[in-house]
């Protein structure tokens, strides 16, 4: 399984997002610290759940950087978060 689909499944399953997006952008890393000649080690993750009401900022990170342990050690190197609500969402989406 690639470490895009073990990132979307893992989300998945503990967030029960209401969207979900995880982009692999390691090729805009090509040759930097932490690239892999395979790929598969810079994402940029989107996710909007229900899951971070309450959650600082920070919480919120932390808890997808928890989830997502395992990827981390293995190939994972940088992950560009953005972790909304679902409320958070609607009205991002609202002033667009």
């Amino acid at each position: 399984m690639s470490y895009a689909a073990r990132i979307e499944t893992k989300l998945t399953e503990a967030l029960a997002p209401t969207r979900l997006r995880v982009k692999d952008v390691s090729h805009r890393h090509a040759g930097h610290a932490g690239a892999h000649a395979a790929g598969e080690t810079h994402f940029i993750v989107e996710v909007v759940s229900a899951a971070f009401a309450g959650k600082t900022p920070v919480a919120r990170q932390r808890l997808v950087y928890d989830l997502l342990r395992s990827e981390l050690a293995e190939r994972v190197h940088a992950l560009q978060l953005r972790t909304l609500t679902p409320a958070e969402d609607t009205a991002r989406e609202s002033a667009h």
